[in-house]
């Protein structure tokens, strides 16, 4: 038996929550198409992610630390794949659209540049009085024009749902015209976005722990006043006291990402019933996210983030090698404005439409630490890196 999309969609309205977005009921995408007979619109939008250029970039590019400094530590794709787990499980718990929620996911970093946050702060700075940069306003201009696959629209012409969850730190989310002739503003995303953005901070919270434990950065007696991390320590040495070393970190991060998850659906589920709301719009309309942690869980979550930024993102042996590469960035930053034919013909083209700047800083945030390593020698063969 075929399934086809109407059925699918059919199925949704019959088995989701009410106040799930449903495919059926998208928006639609900037550039209209044809319905496809076998996959909604969501499965499509996860289909175009996974197969973008800049999704395949992800695998050489720094989550904490530089790429290749080792074979078990996370780089930006695995931390996109774990953050697009996270996001089905607790989507599919309280009955919301887990294409949806995964489709954000997977989608959410595309716009991260080259050497991770001390690359973000560079590209920032070099690009202070030219708009700034920030990756996740990034990751929404690679979806809607840097990615070129198809021959009618520039970007990956992304369903309006799937768009509006990358606008992770937009006050206001205007409803598209298509949808509301009367051009209502929302005070917040639908629930699945706001389920992708929670799951991607208990990915990092975690897992980033779990590579600064493995790399010998920090080390479990340091974590022992925080709470996030002693509720599951001191349960896993309950139940299983002979574990050690390496098997008990371990655990231990598994158990703190379960408890995260479980928190946020228990969480979430009791302020989505206060709350009353009927339908995805009515979600919108909420003045806070109700995709959130409990009181207590928060504050242990804001002191855990305290401590991983002194003790593990800003480490000499992480923040030392980040910083020389970012010097680096900024060598390749400068050579382009002084001599824009290096950018190539159709990365040139945009310059009369976004400017120069604009256009050399989509060039590099696009980059793999790995080519921009090696673009920076083809550029100055004169100067030797360690």
């Amino acid at each position: 038996m075929i399934r086809t999309r109407a059925e699918k969609e059919d199925l949704e309205r019959q088995t989701l929550a009410p106040y799930a977005q449903k495919a059926g009921d998208s928006a639609g995408r900037t550039h209209p198409e044809p319905a496809h007979p076998h996959r909604t619109d969501y499965e499509r939008d996860r289909a175009r992610i996974i197969h973008s250029r800049a999704f395949r970039r992800l695998e050489y590019k720094t989550q904490v630390f530089l790429n290749g400094t080792g074979d078990h530590l996370r780089t930006r794709l695995t931390h996109t794949i774990e953050v697009a787990s996270i996001s089905r499980t607790i989507a599919r718990a309280l009955g919301l659209n887990e294409d949806l929620a995964e489709a954000i996911a997977l989608a959410h970093d595309l716009g991260h540049p080259p050497f991770g946050h001390s690359g973000e702060e560079m590209l920032h700075g070099l690009m202070r009085d030219h708009g700034g940069f920030e990756h996740n306003g990034q990751s929404l201009r690679v979806v809607e024009l840097i990615e070129q696959k198809y021959p009618r629209f520039a970007g990956l012409n992304l369903s309006w749902e799937v768009r509006e969850g990358l606008q992770k730190h937009a006050k206001f989310y205007d409803s598209p015209l298509t949808a509301k002739a009367d051009g209502e503003t929302f005070r917040s995303p639908s629930l699945e976005a706001q389920i992708a953005n929670l799951a991607d901070e208990i990915t990092y919270y975690s897992h980033d722990l779990d590579d600064g434990l493995d790399f010998d950065l920090i080390t479990p007696e340091q974590l022992a006043e925080q709470a996030a991390w002693q509720h599951s320590y001191e349960e896993v040495r309950t139940h299983f006291p002979e574990l050690t070393g390496k098997d008990l970190r371990s655990y231990v991060i598994r158990c703190i990402i379960d408890r995260q998850v479980q928190d946020v659906i228990a969480t979430s589920a009791e302020l989505i019933g206060h709350a009353k709301v009927a339908s995805a719009d009515d979600v919108r309309r909420q003045p806070q996210p109700l995709i959130r942690y409990s009181a207590a869980l928060l504050l242990a979550n804001r002191a855990l983030r305290k401590f991983l930024y002194a003790n593990l993102y800003y480490h000499p042996r992480v923040a030392g090698a980040n910083q020389r590469a970012c010097g680096l960035l900024k060598d390749v930053f400068e050579a382009y404005l002084a001599k824009p034919s290096l950018l190539g013909d159709s990365t040139s083209r945009r310059i009369a439409s976004d400017g120069l700047h604009r256009t050399v800083c989509d060039y590099l945030s696009g980059m793999t630490d790995r080519y921009l390593i090696e673009e920076h020698a083809r550029l100055f063969p004169e100067i030797t890196t360690e």
